[in-house]
């Protein structure tokens, strides 16, 4: 996926002191990008469900959706999760303690003054919304202090978008085959050479908290 003068324009106006994202106080990381597709469901929910209430991050998620249909994600999740859980609309600023899902086919991308932004743009890798776009536009706002996770999915989307993760000093975590009842995604993103954490389902929460929340132990 090439990057275009429009990303280009972003990745060099989010260094500018005034249009950085405000980093959260109790949190070693501000954001976690989560991406899935077939299989996500199950996988999101056993993560969102195993995070505390004060867990002081911004959790943003694509999963791969019907575009026809009207998506229950957010509704799903909220009951599962301690979390404040809504489906991301245009403007929204980014919270901790908030999680962010993408709509059906609309693109969602975190913007370098902290709020998320969603666009009809073109599909990638067949699909909108993607994980590779949203990967992107985190790792262009916040850089060392953004975490990417590909959970259980079919194809390659995110694989592109760890890597630019990655480059920016982020931390990438990749759900394992054993626990991926579609391992095509965390796979791909593996095969990058960029994913720092390989892990069963069940501890990906628990890293989660180890690593966003470690500036409160210390």
């Amino acid at each position: 996926m090439e990057i275009s003068k429009a990303d280009e324009e972003l990745a060099r106006q989010s260094d500018l002191p005034e249009n950085r994202p405000l980093k959260f106080p109790d949190a070693a990381f501000d954001i976690v990008a989560l991406a899935a597709s077939a299989g996500g469901l199950q996988a999101l929910s056993q993560v969102l469900s195993s995070l505390p209430a004060s867990f002081p991050a911004a959790i943003v998620i694509v999963q791969h959706l019907d575009r026809k249909h009207r998506s229950f994600m957010a509704d799903i999740l909220s009951r599962r999760t301690l979390l404040l859980v809504k489906q991301a609309e245009d403007g929204d600023r980014i919270s901790p303690t908030t999680v962010y899902i993408a709509p059906p086919n609309r693109h969602l991308l975190a913007k370098p003054d902290g709020t998320l932004s969603l666009t009809q743009s073109e599909l990638v890798h067949f699909v909108r919304p993607s994980a590779d776009l949203l990967f992107d536009s985190v790792a262009a706002s916040y850089k060392d202090r953004a975490i990417a996770v590909v959970l259980s999915g079919m194809g390659n989307d995110g694989a592109k978008g760890v890597q630019a993760i990655s480059k920016m000093g982020g931390t990438v975590i990749a759900q394992d085959k054993e626990t991926s009842q579609f391992f095509g995604m965390p796979n791909a993103a593996i095969q990058t050479g960029s994913v720092n954490f390989i892990l069963p389902l069940a501890e990906i929460a628990s890293t989660l908290v180890f690593l966003v929340m470690k500036s409160l132990k210390e």
